[in-house]
């Protein structure tokens, strides 16, 4: 299968209308819906759910058509830590490195309105928030910095 085919069909099999089908990114580069099955394939070849036998072309693997004949309830980033080779593969490119004062820094740090966010949704999240403590700073120091004229 190749994604805008599973698009097609994950669309139909939730319901979801023309609006929600052709919501894009912040950036307005790609919709939603195929970023999150771009990233749900990605990760599950990681975990060898899935098999990629030529170029923009997946398929089940072995141990995905296992997994399927018993779904779990939810098939997440946290169920796929499950998977040893998924887990190493998270925690090496997870891109949240701990500090020696036991606080995370990096993408883990930045806060997201869901735990579901891609990537992409984080940074563009991560960029409106420093846009926006920006902005307040700049006018906080202008506000500062102006004295209002005495007329006399």
């Amino acid at each position: 299968m190749r994604v805008p085919e599973a698009a097609e069909r994950i669309a139909d099999q939730f319901g979801l209308d023309d609006a929600e089908r052709e919501e894009m990114l912040p950036s307005g580069r790609q919709r939603v819906l195929h970023n999150r099955i771009h990233w749900a394939k990605f990760y599950m070849t990681h975990a060898g759910l899935i098999d990629s036998p030529r170029r923009g072309v997946f398929t089940a693997s072995d141990s995905g058509r296992t997994l399927l004949a018993n779904p779990p309830a939810t098939l997440d980033t946290r169920f796929l830590q499950t998977i040893p080779a998924f887990a190493e593969f998270y925690a090496t490119n997870s891109g949240s490195r701990t500090r020696g004062d036991g606080e995370t820094s990096g993408a883990a740090a930045v806060p997201t309105r869901e735990a579901s966010a891609t990537p992409e949704e984080q940074i563009e999240a991560a960029f409106r928030t420093l846009n926006a403590a920006l902005e307040d700073d700049l006018l906080d120091r202008i506000a500062r910095t102006v004295r209002p004229s005495s007329k006399s």
